[in-house]
């Protein structure tokens, strides 16, 4: 395994120019994680390991080109927390916009961007705006196709309560990446689902560990039958993208 790569197909791909030559993908796949905090017991990467993992299984099932992961993004909520770092949304906007041309120059016209982070609402926005152009970009996981993994995983935290730190997240690092999974989540849950405030006051008016769900519930066979279900929604996003052409 090369350096950088903690999972089998690594954080950071492996392509080289040739690899990617070959390939010939015209779909390409950006995760965008952030850099916040996720309770005593998940590292600050989690939602950019979450998006990694999501986007590394979808590239051994598709023929995409992965790109590495963005992995600061707009986590202003959780700013009262050490560790977290943030961007602006006109930032991400932006380099989300960069990389999508930057891609069509080389001959790739379509980009899928795999959200990890909840907080990053102006992604919606860049999808929204660039197929208004005429430009080939979707958002995925959409709230669907997370309802459906939920279900098929055996996940019993709504997405509602499920919102940070919780069943979803740490069965996916218990999955992929369990070694970064620190003792506490087995007695960390914490429920707060009215939140209406959260844009206002932030997280820490909601919670004082930063933890919001039931990470006790959470399994590395869950985190598996997630990451599969996403695999198989996927497919609906190629067959879309391959009609707009």
């Amino acid at each position: 395994m090369r350096v950088g790569e903690i999972s089998p197909y690594g954080v950071v791909p492996a392509d080289t120019t040739e690899d990617v030559r070959a390939r010939n993908a015209r779909i390409a796949v950006l995760p965008v994680g952030s850099f916040e905090q996720h309770g005593p017991y998940l590292p600050l990467a989690t939602d950019t390991l979450v998006a990694c993992a999501i986007a590394g299984e979808i590239a051994a099932a598709y023929p995409v080109h992965l790109l590495p992961a963005v992995t600061v993004s707009c986590s202003h909520e959780h700013a009262a927390w050490p560790g977290t770092v943030s961007i602006s949304s006109v930032t991400l906007h932006a380099v989300v916009r960069d990389i999508a041309a930057s891609l069509r120059r080389s001959g790739v016209d379509t980009l899928v961007l795999v959200n990890g982070h909840g907080g990053n609402y102006v992604l919606g926005n860049v999808v929204q705006e660039s197929s208004a152009r005429g430009e080939r970009m979707a958002l995925f996981p959409a709230a669907e196709d997370w309802e459906t993994a939920r279900e098929r995983a055996g996940v019993h935290t709504s997405l509602l309560t499920d919102m940070h730190a919780g069943e979803i997240e740490t069965s996916v690092l218990l999955h992929a990446h369990p070694q970064m999974v620190r003792p506490g989540y087995e007695s960390a849950d914490f429920v707060a689902d009215d939140r209406r405030h959260l844009l206002t006051v932030g997280m820490s008016a909601y919670t004082d560990s930063g933890v919001i769900g039931r990470p006790s519930l959470g399994s590395a066979e869950k985190g598996k039958a997630l990451l599969a279900s996403l695999v198989e929604s996927f497919g609906a996003y190629v067959a879309l993208l391959d009609d707009a052409s």
